[in-house]
């Protein structure tokens, strides 16, 4: 749940962030968001 909550935050952060952005950018953004999460869910072991 905890790295639910990280990728979350970055979401929504990318969206404030960046509000022009193209909807594929959004896409790649959240893809790149949830590696991301993956890595840190194996680095932190969670």
């Amino acid at each position: 749940m905890k790295i639910y909550i990280i990728w979350l935050i970055g979401v929504i952060l990318w969206n404030y962030g960046y509000p022009t952005a193209r909807p594929i950018e959004d896409v790649l953004a959240a893809i790149i968001l949830s590696f991301v999460s993956f890595g840190l869910k194996k680095y932190l072991k969670l």
